[in-house]
């Protein structure tokens, strides 16, 4: 199936959907949102988000209407999560769509009571997710005299319904940390002053992957949803796509967990470098000796960072080879001196596994200083998605 292409990106399914149903045994009788924004994470959402139905996902999380509108022409049935709320002159677009909306600003609601009245909806017909700031500054409702507000302006509107109420920590690895505490106190100061204006939510959605593999104050969580009547929805995003949660105390027993992605380049040419000849811009590599570099029609505009230049490695035959020079927009040179029999046509992982040897997006984001989610969301839409399994 990739014979025709010289670099692609290949997914198998078969392990996203080993990963969520062992997420979903981990998640015991929590809801579980399997977060598919960003194009699944750079994985291909309309190819991943079927599978993950399929699996036996019942939400969807995505960032934007538009994302939505993509997810929801391939999973008709499924309940799509717009996590960063609607923008101006999309509320018709998301009742239609049978798309649930988070909501904190105030202008969320006007439009979304607008429509509502529009269309003459009946009572509770509309669910929203109700996202609160615990302390993370970034999108939510601030302080209980704006919830006050927030819920004045639901209750003047009775086609909205407050199905699920959600937050973000912002060290969602460290439950026991200082921080989090506080988000955790800020959150039940919240579902209190909610349920205090009668309203019952059927969800209280707070934790990714880390909430979800470690089960670090899990149980906290879920005291919290049951007090007020509601389920606990926990959120894994990176761990569906195959990568464990790093910095997880020892006694922590992770799912197994097998990535989804593996992004390969052929070899498109190869020569000899004589000692002291430079390759790339600007020379920054110079042979050493007599030096054999392969050609890869990978570059920056596909996703794999200039960072990684003279720096990272790709596997060729099972064996690593070094990036030698810079990377360019479309091109990239390695080192296979050391690799006997390279050819022309040659597989080349940049992500993924050959023979023994596994480069990995944490790998990438590690030499490059960022993060695996940086890694993986930035292979660019030029990079051909071929589903495998």
């Amino acid at each position: 199936m990739s014979e025709g292409y010289s670099m692609w990106a290949e997914i198998a399914l078969s392990r996203l959907t080993a990963n969520f149903q062992s997420l979903n045994r981990a998640a015991g009788p929590d809801e579980v949102l399997a977060v598919a924004k960003a194009n699944a994470y750079g994985h291909g959402v309309l190819a991943c988000a079927p599978a993950l139905m399929a699996a036996g996902a019942r939400w969807l999380g995505v960032t934007s209407v538009e994302e939505a509108l993509a997810v929801r022409a391939v999973c008709p049935t499924a309940r799509v999560l717009v996590m960063a709320g609607p923008w101006r002159g999309e509320a018709a677009a998301m009742v239609e769509h049978g798309l649930t909306p988070s909501v904190w600003e105030p202008f969320h609601l006007e439009e979304l009571g607008r429509e509502a009245r529009r269309q003459g909806l009946a009572k509770g017909s509309v669910p929203v997710h109700l996202e609160v700031d615990t302390g993370m500054a970034r999108q939510g409702v601030r302080g209980l005299a704006a919830l006050g507000e927030r819920l004045a302006q639901l209750e003047s509107t009775p086609a909205l319904r407050i199905e699920g109420v959600m937050t973000h920590f912002s060290s969602p690895d460290e439950l026991d940390s200082p921080e989090t505490e506080l988000q955790l106190s800020v959150l039940a100061e919240a579902l209190k002053a909610i349920g205090a204006r009668g309203h019952r939510p059927e969800l209280v959605s707070a934790g990714n992957s880390a909430t979800l593999v470690s089960g670090l104050g899990v149980e906290r969580l879920r005291s919290l949803a049951h007090l007020h009547g509601a389920r606990l929805m926990l959120r894994p995003g990176l761990a569906l796509y195959g990568y464990p949660v790093r910095f997880m105390p020892e006694q922590v027993a992770q799912p197994e967990l097998l990535p989804v992605l593996s992004w390969k380049a052929r070899v498109l040419s190869l020569r000899t470098l004589e000692p002291g000849e430079p390759s790339g811009y600007n020379a920054t590599f110079r042979a050493a000796r007599p030096t054999r570099l392969a050609l890869l029609r990978v570059g920056y505009a596909d996703g794999l960072s200039r960072l990684l230049s003279n720096r990272g490695q790709v596997l060729v035959r099972g064996q690593r080879a070094p990036i030698a020079g810079r990377i360019s927009m479309d091109q990239t040179m390695v080192d296979v001196t050391e690799i006997p029999g390279v050819e022309i046509g040659d597989e080349a992982i940049l992500i993924g596994q050959q023979g023994e040897e596994r480069i990995t997006a944490y790998e990438l984001a590690d030499l490059s200083g960022t993060i695996p989610y940086e890694v993986l969301c930035g292979i660019s839409a030029r990079v051909p998605r071929v589903v495998v399994e």
